[in-house]
């Protein structure tokens, strides 16, 4: 049996092993105390559960508890150990009863929501709205109802709970995506742009929060920044089709044709789907720089892909008739197009079609 003075040293000893990683010799040198004390228990719980030992953890959390069964923070270690272990039932039971004890306590009514969301209790959510009650700022139930609410379709309810927990700590990451993605939800573009750049500032610029940033950007008629926010997303995944067709629609807003053309043709080759729209892009940009050869052939091209695109076959006799030197071609195609949508299509495009046609028939007469 070790002096009192000797099981201090010793414990310190452990301690000074376990910081400096030394944590199997710091846990045999524990087990070595005979008799152990209720602080040698808590050490060696505490060290095993650093080691992954989780099993041996809980035993000696439950060593502590039977010494000593009024306390309650290691109580809770062994609670959120149960937790992380899979050991679904005893954290519930665990956490309802310190909840009974401590019924003003948000922290285990919030541990009983948890295990119950584990056990895929549809009552968990009632767990986490009653923490929010006892504790208005509670971050991770604040979370769980701001999540809730926001895939629900409650974007409001979800901005005012994302905020209040953002009172507290303004770079809760979690708070701050639940807040971008609710004012996107809610058409809230503007206000959007500040927690995602916020999120991009922390570290936590993820594909996902740059594209709800870039498409906030585009909304917000702010080109340059989006342009440079879908470029980050390249940056981290250069096969995104959306983004390349994406770049290319803001390149082409702001006359940069011909890298519009390069991300319109990256999005072609890239999609394995109908891509009747990148081929329409592609040809729009060749009609924007003259090559009326380039944008014809694209504008086939669509409409092989999907004969619908009624843009494409009208844009396809647009590109005709400034090229082509037979103009009874170029009337049959407007009068393809006035064939298929002359009832159902865009009231613009019909009237550029018949337009056209009326001209081009009174230029053939004229001619003969």
């Amino acid at each position: 049996m070790l002096s009192g003075f000797s099981q201090e040293e010793t414990i310190k000893t452990a301690d000074s092993l376990s910081a400096v990683g030394e944590k199997t010799a710091a846990i045999e040198l524990l087990k070595s105390l005979q008799p152990k004390s209720e602080t040698v228990y808590l050490k060696l719980a505490r060290i095993q559960q650093a080691n992954g030992q989780n099993e041996e953890a809980l035993q000696n959390y439950k060593m502590v508890m039977k010494k000593n069964p009024e306390k309650i923070l290691t109580s809770i270690d062994y609670g959120e150990l149960l937790l992380e272990t899979g050991k679904l039932d005893m954290a519930d039971s665990l956490f309802s009863d310190l909840s009974e004890k401590y019924p003003e306590n948000a922290g285990f009514i919030y541990r009983i929501g948890l295990a119950k969301e584990k056990k895929k209790d549809s009552t968990a959510m009632r767990y986490f709205f009653k923490t929010t009650i006892w504790d208005s700022t509670h971050q991770g139930a604040l979370y769980k109802t701001a999540k809730y609410y926001l895939k629900n379709g409650k974007s409001y309810n979800a901005i005012v709970s994302a905020r209040s927990g953002l009172k507290v700590r303004p770079d809760n990451v979690s708070l701050l995506s639940i807040l971008g993605q609710a004012y996107s939800a809610s058409l809230q573009f503007e206000k959007a742009i500040a927690p995602y750049e916020k999120l991009v500032a922390l570290g936590e610029g993820s594909e996902f929060i740059l594209g709800k940033l870039a498409k906030a950007y585009r909304v917000n008629s702010q080109p340059e920044k989006a342009i440079e926010t879908y470029k980050m997303m390249l940056d981290i995944n250069d096969m995104n089709s959306a983004v390349h067709s994406n770049l290319g629609a803001l390149y082409l807003k702001t006359n940069e044709v011909e890298k519009a053309q390069q991300h319109f043709t990256m999005a072609l080759l890239i999609k394995k789907q109908a891509v009747d729209r990148e081929y329409l892009n592609i040809g729009l940009t060749f009609k924007r720089m003259e090559d009326f050869k380039s944008a014809f052939e694209n504008f086939e091209s669509a409409l092989k892909e999907n004969p619908e695109n009624e843009r494409a076959l009208l844009e396809r006799a647009i590109a005709a008739d400034a090229y082509f030197e037979d103009q009874e071609a170029v009337l049959n195609l407007y009068e393809t197009y006035i064939k298929k949508y002359g009832e159902s299509g865009r009231n613009d495009m019909i009237s550029v079609a018949k337009y056209r046609i009326s001209e081009l028939k009174s230029e053939m007469h004229q001619a003969k």
